[in-house]
């Protein structure tokens, strides 16, 4: 959005997640609107008018839309905005085809990533209403917000699409079976991921993930990964899993726990205390 006042230009961007209930607004009065509260951007005061249903007369017929309008609702004269909107729930019901189109389409693209030469077309929109830091770097006054291609760093390109096809969809990539397509190895990428740029659920989906599969092979790694990233819960169950003598026994023994111990040596005292104590 941007605001002019006489000789001074000043300009911000701002994104605002309005949400509808469905079965609420479903069934309401054609032409009859739906008000967020007001919003502070710019120095004005805006709202989003949502009209549910209104209806057009065609010559073949009627037709009903809906409707999204930004409203100023400061007075002043000067003011311009430019507003785009992005329903993100298709026709208020989660859609899933609609959801993966928007993903696997450039059109309306805005940002692209690319990571080692592989490029990620996305909206600057969907992936601020997703993530807080998202939001800084596309919409804030980080140097990215005016970048049209971004190139990121410490990711690898899989894990990028599986956390872009999460923040689109929801879900993690499937196989043709329906089973999760991602290995358990790579959920730890996308922990970390989820991590780095807020993703809070996806986080928390990686961790159950990870504990799902752990096992004495695997458990030094996961409780690497949880110990890393603050991820706490994940990190008890660890400590818990080595408590049982015999799956200590065999754990000590992996390339993970050495790892583990290289990296956090303050972990062996918590430890001991878990195998003495159990």
């Amino acid at each position: 959005m941007s605001a002019t006042a006489g000789s001074v230009f000043d300009s911000c961007s701002f994104t605002h997640q309005f949400k509808l209930n469905f079965e609420e607004t479903k069934n309401a009065d054609i032409g009859k609107h739906v008000s967020s509260g007001d919003i502070s951007a710019g120095g004005h005061l805006w709202r989003i008018l949502c009209y549910p249903r209104i209806v057009l007369e065609k010559y073949n017929g009627e037709y009903s839309y809906l409707g999204v309008f930004l409203s100023l609702e400061s007075e002043t004269k000067y003011a311009k905005a430019i507003f785009e909107a992005f329903v993100m729930d298709g026709n208020g019901v989660p859609s899933s085809s609609r959801k993966h189109s928007l993903l696997e389409s450039t059109d309306g693209s805005d940002v692209s990533f690319v990571v080692d030469g592989e490029e990620f077309p996305a909206h600057r929109a969907v992936l601020a209403a997703r993530s807080p830091v998202f939001k800084a770097q596309l919409l804030g006054s980080m140097a990215e917000a005016k970048m049209s291609s971004i190139s990121l760093q410490d990711i690898a390109p899989a894990t990028l699409k599986a956390m872009l096809r999460f923040i689109y969809t929801d879900d993690l990539p499937i196989d043709e079976d329906g089973d999760e397509e991602l290995p358990t190895e790579a959920f730890q990428d996308l922990l970390a991921a989820a991590d780095r740029f807020a993703l809070d659920r996806l986080k928390l989906i990686c961790a159950k993930k990870l504990w799902d599969d752990v096992s004495t092979d695997t458990v030094g790694a996961t409780l690497a990964c949880a110990e890393t990233y603050s991820c706490r819960e994940l990190k008890m169950k660890c400590l818990d899993f080595f408590a049982d003598e015999k799956n200590f026994k065999e754990a000590v023994l992996t390339d993970g726990f050495v790892q583990l111990v290289q990296t956090f040596p303050a972990i062996l005292a918590e430890l001991r205390v878990k195998v003495v104590g159990s």
